[in-house]
């Protein structure tokens, strides 16, 4: 009936509206009322999807199937994660001797399945690529008593099960962590560095008082709201459990456009062919789970306030100091400048905490790459198709060329193969490209304030007086009243759940949407784009998107110049403790003199190496000598050094490989001359035949990087000059010389 009357009104209007206004207004005001019914149907689809998945038991949304191998409640001390093997799609073929690859969920309110979220994720680039997949998630609710160093234990047990199963591969797993479990395996990798191979972290905060002024808002939530004493109070509230809905309630705060408008008027915009992507992603987004009380605690106290994790200041119960430093494997860091949750200060930022700079880095034989998107958001670093298919996939097809990537601080750039015509060897669309950077390029990011640091410091000090006063009024009437049932009632009724519940089945009022909606889909009247009033829908749409940034802008700013004018009061610093004359506000592991010393003493061990060793040693030597002419390198350059292993070195396992590798880049950075002229001792009893073989593998190396520049053309005269000294026909004519006749 409805589709009819509409016809007829349609034809009316064309017999007395020559000018077409009022069938613009009529096709307008139909569309809007379909465009309406069809989006209460597809609120009420992820009104019922909501409740379906918080019905399950083991909730999430990995778009592969998947087993369980492992159940992190059997371990001694019993945590709610969960390690799974995840099954190949069918037409995808695995090998079970390729470095395994694992993917570690992060837990921050939200529930797990976001590294495997759909075909092009970071666990689908990887199962293209033939690496056996394995997927660390968790359940929705946690064991009683569970820390998050027990979480960073059963972690560590098991990559110890992943490595177990692929017995024949040499090379550890590479794992990924997201977001919050991306300083989950960095301390886990400080703690037992030999079960992981390289690392890659996107999105994840590690150094929480960096910052760039006039961005990242939420640095200054903890002194906004007098430190953790909130923390403590939700928890208190929930009866020992943290809801991780207030978690993703203060992620939504942050772009109060694009949560209370431009995601939901997307979706009404496109309701045709918006609906499964909006409904695919709100079945992540809305799949809560809580946390443990003592958790969260042990995170916002330590992590968030205190910044302890990048200053080397954790341990464990039993002692076990958590120091970065200790990471043996490369560490990627890819972040984007359009994160407003880890911006890239907070991801980059521990390195300089650790460090003094790139010859501390070089000392600890620590690798470290970092990639700083232009402008994706936090999701779309891990979720966005188009960074998977170019950032993911080329980390992974490069892992192992990162893996011998010589000590040092790295940052690498995709760039297209399309824009790069005329060079050759490059295989794929993408280049991964590498340039050597100082810290001093760093800072250019992080931007480090000493007056900044101050008042973060004042903030972790205000934090302690005010929770432990919580602790000590509070939190015994909080005990005393708060019952489970009482706390289950309180997190069904957070206004984000409710949002989800009331749109659903449940809902008696939703009752004729379903209904109404077939009616729509049986005779839809889509109105095309070029229609005035659709035009002006867009520009009103506009305009509520822009005032809501402003809004937030003025927020942000007002929240800002609280914070710096509160925290930067010298009375309160001096209050608290953090007068003139204290000890130093960060601790800076990389410039305390213990280290220094560490750092001197491996310069002296490695420079007394300089002439020991043998052919391998010369042509490794001899190889990086003349790579590294080039300020910057990229995968071509070492698609050959991975190569160099199997043809030089075929009985030497990758860690001895790397270790040779290393050893020599540094013998050549310490005292470069005496290096070189070294190799013709290196070579002391090879033949010509044996040394010309040798040339003739460097080149070959070389030759796969592309054509050489002019300064390394240069570098391979001097090394060939060095091995024509090394030939026992030029010791012979250089000893007939010398014989007196």
């Amino acid at each position: 009936m409805l589709p009819a009357y509409a016809n007829l009104a349609t034809s009316a209007l064309a017999l007395f509206d020559p000018l077409g206004f009022g069938r613009d207004t009529f096709a307008y005001w139909r569309d809007t009322i379909e465009r309406s019914v069809l989006y209460l149907d597809v609120m009420r689809e992820r009104g019922n999807q909501y409740l379906e998945h918080m019905e399950q038991t083991k909730p999430n949304v990995l778009g592969f199937d998947a087993e369980v191998l492992m159940d992190g409640r059997d371990l001694p001390r019993p945590v709610n994660y969960e390690l799974m093997r995840i099954l190949p799609p069918e037409g995808v073929e695995i090998d079970p001797d390729m470095r395994p690859f694992v993917v570690v969920d992060p837990r921050a309110g939200h529930g797990p399945g976001i590294g495997g979220f759909k075909p092009d994720s970071e666990i689908g680039v990887a199962l293209r690529a033939g690496h056996p997949c394995y997927f660390i998630g968790f359940l929705p609710f946690p064991v009683p008593g569970q820390m998050v160093e027990d979480v960073v234990d059963a972690e560590i047990a098991f990559l110890r099960e992943v490595i177990a199963r692929h017995p024949d591969t040499t090379e550890r797993p590479m794992v990924v962590g997201n977001c919050q479990a991306g300083w989950q395996i960095m301390m886990a990798a400080a703690l037992e560095p030999e079960c992981f191979g390289p690392i890659l972290i996107a999105g994840a905060p590690l150094s929480y008082w960096a910052g760039e002024r006039g961005k990242a808002p939420m640095r200054y939530t903890g002194g906004m709201t007098g430190g953790s004493w909130v923390t403590a109070f939700v928890g208190d509230l929930g009866a020992g459990l943290f809801d991780g809905a207030w978690l993703v309630q203060n992620f939504e705060k942050l772009n109060p456009a694009n949560t209370l408008w431009t995601k939901q008027y997307r979706l009404f915009a496109n309701i045709d062919s918006e609906a499964q992507r909006y409904l695919q992603f709100e079945r992540w987004w809305g799949g809560h789970v809580v946390l443990g009380a003592e958790e969260i605690q042990y995170i916002v106290d330590n992590l968030f306030i205190g910044n302890r994790l990048s200053t080397s200041q954790l341990s464990t119960s039993d002692g076990r100091r958590i120091d970065l430093r200790n990471i043996s494997s490369p560490i990627v860091v890819f972040c984007s400048q359009g994160d407003d949750i880890t911006p890239p200060p907070q991801a980059l930022g521990w390195v300089r905490d650790l460090y003094a700079d790139v010859d501390d880095i070089q000392a600890n034989e620590q690798t470290i790459v970092y990639c700083v998107h232009d402008f994706t958001g936090h999701l779309g670093i891990f979720v966005s198709g188009s960074v998977s298919r170019r950032e993911h996939a080329e980390f992974t097809a490069n892992m192992d060329y990162i893996d011998v990537l010589p000590p040092g601080l790295y940052e690498t750039t995709v760039t297209e193969t399309a824009a790069r015509e005329g060079e050759v060897h490059i295989d794929g669309d993408y280049l991964l490209e590498f340039a050597t950077r100082e810290l001093s390029d760093l800072d250019e990011i992080v931007q480090p304030s000493d007056e900044d640091d101050r008042r973060f410091a004042t903030v972790a000090r205000v934090s302690d007086i005010n929770l432990g006063i919580y602790q000590m009024l509070v939190r015994p009437w909080m005990q005393a009243l708060m019952t489970p049932s009482a706390a289950r009632w309180i997190r069904r009724l957070h206004p984000i759940r409710m949002g989800y519940k009331l749109f659903s089945d449940r809902n008696p009022l939703m009752v004729p949407v379903p209904v109404l909606a077939e009616w729509v889909k049986a005779d839809r009247h889509a109105e095309t784009a070029d229609n005035p009033w659709w035009v002006l829908e867009g520009i009103v749409s506009h305009q509520i998107e822009q005032s809501l940034d402003f809004y937030r802008d003025v927020r942000d700013q007002a929240i800002e110049r609280m914070f710096l004018g509160v925290y930067g009061q010298p009375w309160l610093q001096t209050m608290v403790g953090l007068g003139a004359g204290n000890e130093p506000l960060r601790r800076r592991p990389g410039i305390e003199p213990e280290h220094r010393r560490f750092v001197e003493n491996r310069k002296n061990e490695l420079c007394a190496r300089v002439a020991k060793g043998g052919h391998h040693e010369a042509v490794m030597r001899s190889l990086i000598y003349v790579l590294g002419g080039a300020p910057a390198t990229d995968e071509r350059n070492f698609q050959r050094l991975k190569a160099t292993r199997a043809e030089v070195e075929p009985s030497i396992d990758l860690a001895a490989f790397k270790a040779l590798v290393r050893d020599q880049f540094f013998i050549l950075k310490l005292d470069r001359q005496a290096a070189l002229d070294a190799l013709p001792a290196l070579l002391h009893g090879q033949s010509d035949a044996q040394i010309d073989e040798h040339l003739a593998h460097i080149e070959h190396v070389l030759d796969a990087s592309g054509p050489l520049s002019e300064h390394s053309q240069e570098r391979l005269a001097v090394v060939k000059a060095a091995f024509d000294r090394a030939r026992p026909s030029a010791s012979a004519r250089t000893e007939a010389l010398m014989r007196p006749r």
